[in-house]
């Protein structure tokens, strides 16, 4: 598809009727990283700048998936999420962007980190569909992540001679894996992806989060498989709070399958960065293959 992204003049209105008449668009950039929503800096006349985010199908590059039932962790994209999310997170004690308009058509990581975690709910998912009234989630959330598994796994083995072959062997290791996870009924506030790209620092020094559309209530484990991966070295500065180890293997392991199939998908389309997706596919594969 032909992908037409925003320019100055289309913001023009918004940023009358958001910052006054006497303000205009200066720039408007369009930030790399983003693959579900565009991320845009806009620059004032006046030498500020705001962040604009942008949820279309033009600034989406993922192609649909099937879908895993109760999976919290789909479709993790609009602007009705990230407005749930950001009400969440305030009410946590979380710093994150002042959110200025909304329309619907490290030093202190750690810390904050433990706010949410201990910000408990009474069943896992989406804020949004939590607070909507929509019917809980029945089962463990441990299913959830144990079907996600499969499901990615399947989609893969068809993809990938080497992940075929070794098909059901990687199947029966997730299973082994769920079975050794302890039944569990507390959940927290989980971001998802939260990575160091997902952060801004003040010049105080403070963690400011973005990016939280995603944010659910699910086991603290999913968010620091997930944050191991992405700070690596760093990791122990989050000072990271006691966790389950057989929980935490279980989801590490599902985050790898994940990080084979979703690469592998979005590197079939118009995706700027393909060369980097398959690159982070094969190291997935690597490590999908190593525990056997």
């Amino acid at each position: 598809m032909t992908r037409t992204f925003l320019r100055p003049d289309d913001v023009r209105d918004l940023v009358a009727e958001q910052f006054g008449a006497d303000r205009r668009p200066a720039a408007l950039d369009r930030l790399t990283g983003g693959s579900k929503k565009g991320v845009y800096r806009l620059r004032l006349d006046d030498a500020t700048s705001v962040i604009l985010y942008v949820w279309a199908e033009g600034e989406n590059y993922w192609p649909p998936s099937p879908a895993v039932e109760d999976d919290p962790f789909t479709d993790a994209s609009g602007a009705d999420l990230f407005a749930a999310g950001h009400a969440a997170l305030t009410a946590a004690d979380v710093r994150v962007p002042r959110l200025l308009a909304l329309d619907p058509g490290g030093r202190h990581l750690g810390a904050a980190l433990r706010r949410m975690h201990t910000t408990l709910g009474p069943s896992y998912g989406k804020l949004a569909h939590l607070a909507d009234g929509r019917a809980r989630p029945s089962r463990p959330a441990e299913d959830v992540v144990l079907d996600r598994a499969l499901a990615h796994l399947a989609a893969v083995a068809d993809r990938d001679a080497r992940m075929g072959r070794a098909h059901e062997r990687i199947a029966a290791h997730v299973r082994r894996l769920r079975d050794a996870v302890a039944p569990r009924e507390r959940y927290g506030l989980v971001h998802g992806e939260l990575g160091p790209d997902h952060v801004l620092v003040t010049p105080a020094g403070e963690p400011v989060m973005i990016d939280f559309e995603g944010l659910t209530y699910f086991d603290a484990e999913w968010e620091h498989a997930w944050l191991r991966m992405r700070f690596e070295d760093a990791y122990p500065a989050l000072r990271p709070p006691a966790l389950d180890p057989d929980r935490l293997e279980l989801y590490r392991y599902a985050q790898v399958l994940s990080l084979i199939e979703g690469p592998l998908r979005i590197a079939d389309t118009d995706f700027p960065d393909r060369r980097w997706m398959l690159d982070l596919a094969e190291w997935n594969i690597a490590k999908a293959l190593a525990v056997l």
